[in-house]
């Protein structure tokens, strides 16, 4: 598929959610490390940007107005760091302020274009009064150059103690501390703490052309919607009786749990999802919109109860689906609180009673 529009956005109906009450046992502590050890950190990864914000976005006026607040002696926000199991430290805020003091003292500004080619680091957009425009680091001089690099950035380590599990602590702190650019959304942040094969096979699955059909938008959803909707499948997938609210933490769990996505249910339904949606796309056109809007709830009960049957041909799926949308016991599961425990076991029983034609 070709690089997505930023357009590209999937329409659902709005689900409610509980949100989750999460209390954990951690250890917050400031550290002061000096500019030139963070850069170097980063360089023996002992520091590390989570590969979903690994895309560097700052203009080189910006990073000029940081290190020229450095080298006046300005204060600079606090930057967050996660320490993780390889006792390595995860950025959880504060990644274009880390990269630009990297770049900086590299002498170049970004990484590489596809040619392999790099922009010389020389400070810009400055005063014109400004003593420090125009010059790169080698530039400046030595008593500057070694301010600048025993210059020291507060940073707070956040460690979790208890429970031993990490996961769902940092999936929150990243949550609430990262402010990077535009608010991560749930399912963008899983990827960053959960990450493993199962990101890249599900990203697989999702660019599917039946799927896509389903959907009705060509490209991956830039808010990752889609892949949050195709985790939820799996999440339920054989397994739905064991779910418990809320969504985003079963969601969460899942995840974590199935990060090599090798298991035999995983290789089930990694077999079994192309000839789902290959089935569901070519007998209904634009289907799972009761109201006009996608409606995730009734998408993960009916393609559930598609995917857990031996075998069913397109004409019997068509009129048992014609059947399902119009029944009453099935469409009240479709409003309200949609991912209470009890509403979604109900939601996909009738929906396999239905679709497995097993309705009096």
């Amino acid at each position: 598929m070709t690089d997505q529009p930023e357009e590209d956005e999937l329409k659902t109906e709005e689900e409610i959610d509980d949100t989750p009450f999460v209390e954990f046992d951690i250890s917050v502590s400031p550290a002061d490390p000096t500019l030139e050890l963070l850069a170097n950190k980063v360089q023996q990864k002992d520091i590390i940007v989570p590969f979903y914000q690994r895309k560097y976005v700052w203009k080189i006026e910006q990073a000029s107005r940081l290190i020229e607040s450095f080298l006046m002696g300005l204060p600079v926000p606090q930057v967050f760091l996660y320490v993780n199991e390889e006792d390595q430290l995860e950025v959880i805020d504060g990644q274009q302020r880390i990269m630009s003091v990297k770049y900086f003292f590299e002498g170049y500004f970004g990484e590489p274009d596809a040619q392999g080619r790099r922009q010389v680091f020389r400070l810009k957009g400055l005063s014109e009064r400004s003593e420090y425009n125009g010059k790169a680091f080698t530039e400046l001089s030595t008593r500057d150059q070694r301010r600048l690099r025993n210059t020291s950035l507060r940073a707070i380590h956040i460690k979790q103690l208890k429970p031993s599990r990490r996961n769902d602590s940092v999936f929150h702190i990243f949550e609430r501390l990262n402010t990077g650019g535009t608010q991560l959304k749930p399912q963008e942040i899983r990827n960053a703490v959960y990450r493993g094969k199962i990101v890249s096979e599900l990203s697989e699955l999702n660019e599917d052309p039946n799927w896509r059909t389903i959907l009705g938008i060509e490209h991956p959803d830039k808010n990752q919607k889609d892949l949050e909707i195709l985790l939820r499948l799996f999440a339920l997938f054989e397994v739905w009786q064991n779910y418990e609210k809320p969504m985003l933490i079963y969601l969460n769990s899942q995840m974590d749990k199935n990060r090599n996505f090798n298991s035999e249910r995983a290789i089930r339904f990694k077999m079994k999802f192309p000839k789902a949606v290959k089935l569901i796309s070519e007998s209904i056109c634009r289907p799972f919109r009761p109201r006009g809007v996608l409606n995730s709830a009734m998408l993960e009960s009916t393609m559930i109860s598609v995917l857990e049957m031996i075998s069913i041909t397109g004409e019997e799926f068509k009129k048992r689906y014609e059947t399902l949308s119009k029944d009453e016991k099935f469409e009240k599961f479709l409003r309200g609180a949609t991912t209470d425990t009890l509403i979604v076991k109900e939601r996909i029983k009738r929906a396999k009673e239905v679709i497995g034609n097993a309705q009096s």
